[in-house]
């Protein structure tokens, strides 16, 4: 898989690309990632890519023409176009999973007051993460970057990708580790009997239990 994305800040990626899950899946050659410096692909002399909206107004407006020029120099058949956006879908792992599946996604991470609305245009969907607003698009493209290549086969063992949230509809079970009691509190004895039959059936229960108490939504 190859994923390119459009920014004006791709040294807010350098952290991202070396460390942890993405890391590895670029050293196993699971992923293909491009930084793309869309400034570049500016028709003005000076590389402007913004400017002052019509009709008048606070802020900076990005301009068409830098970000229609750099997916033509980039995208392919295979092409599958996001652009990170407050108007868009919010984004869930349902969402994660069906992104595995394309050849090449393309990020376009905004910047500024907002796009000019024809750049709109180039997208096959438009994404948001949640109903907040941030500086610009680079969070938000690291965060579908980080939940698409976690999902890539080899990158995280199926098992640990098997049990988590949101899988089913639920979110996890709660897990521990040594110490079994710590400071008074215990590790429930179930998990220490060693009978797997019954410590999944309390896994599963305890899933149930979570997501009826903290996000009903997702059971409804």
């Amino acid at each position: 898989m190859k994923i390119s994305i459009l920014s004006l800040f791709p040294r807010m990626f350098d952290g991202i690309l070396n460390e942890s899950i993405i890391k590895r899946a670029l050293d196993k050659k699971k992923l293909e990632i491009e930084i793309i410096n869309f400034r570049d692909y500016s028709p003005l002399n000076n590389n402007q890519v913004d400017d002052t909206p019509y009709g008048g107004g606070a802020g900076m407006v990005l301009r068409c023409e830098p970000i229609f020029n750099a997916i033509d120099a980039i995208k392919t058949q295979d092409s599958y176009i996001i652009l990170m956006c407050p108007t868009g879908k919010v984004y869930k792992q349902t969402k994660a999973k069906e992104l595995i599946l394309k050849k090449h996604l393309i990020i376009i991470c905004g910047h500024y007051e907002g796009f000019d609305e024809r750049i709109k245009t180039l997208a096959d969907e438009i994404i948001s993460i949640g109903d907040y607003i941030l500086t610009g698009g680079e969070i938000p493209a690291m965060v579908i970057l980080d939940s698409v290549a976690r999902l890539l086969d080899g990158v995280i063992n199926e098992d640990s990708l098997d049990s988590e949230s949101f899988n089913n509809n639920l979110l996890d079970y709660p897990v521990y580790t040594k110490p079994a009691e710590f400071r008074g509190l215990r590790v429930p004895e179930i998990l220490l009997s060693g009978d797997h039959q019954k410590i999944n059936k309390y896994r599963e229960e305890e899933r149930i239990r979570i997501t009826k108490e903290k996000r009903a939504d997702l059971i409804n």
